[in-house]
């Protein structure tokens, strides 16, 4: 699996993209960078709700207290959008995340105009169930 670009090379990379297609096709190709998925992610308590697509997302931490996240989904496109949030939210501890508002980030990549009403409903809820378990995580 390869690493995923740390928050200004996302916006670098994005801004290269000469149109939408190709901005598509660079979202899948980061889903394609996620760890595979395990059996122990595909459980229940994981997924996501809101989301028109399968997603499961878990968050826990590192021994050196960063927040360590996994994810997967069913649709490819989806399965780049979680791997967009990670790579915004990466290194970062529980309180860190509950603190950054990464909206502001989707549109400097100039997505959040370029997705569906489905799609972006899907994102917030994503974003809602991280910063909720590292909320958790947190108070533990």
């Amino acid at each position: 699996m390869a690493t995923l670009p740390d928050k200004d090379k996302l916006v670098r990379n994005f801004n290269r993209c000469a149109n939408q297609e190709e901005k598509y096709l660079y979202i899948i190709e980061l889903g394609a960078r996620l760890p595979e998925a395990t059996d122990t992610l595909h459980q229940p308590e994981n997924i996501v709700p809101g989301c028109q697509s399968q997603v499961w997302i878990v968050v826990d931490t590192d021994e050196s207290g960063c927040v360590r996240l996994q994810g997967d989904s069913d649709a490819a496109l989806v399965k780049g959008l979680i791997a967009i949030v990670f790579a915004l939210y990466q290194k970062m501890t529980p309180q860190e995340i509950v603190d950054f508002d990464v909206r502001p980030w989707f549109a400097e990549l100039s997505l959040t105009q370029q997705l569906t009403p489905s799609r972006s409903q899907g994102l917030e809820a994503m974003i809602r169930a991280i910063r909720k378990k590292a909320l958790i995580l947190t108070q533990a």
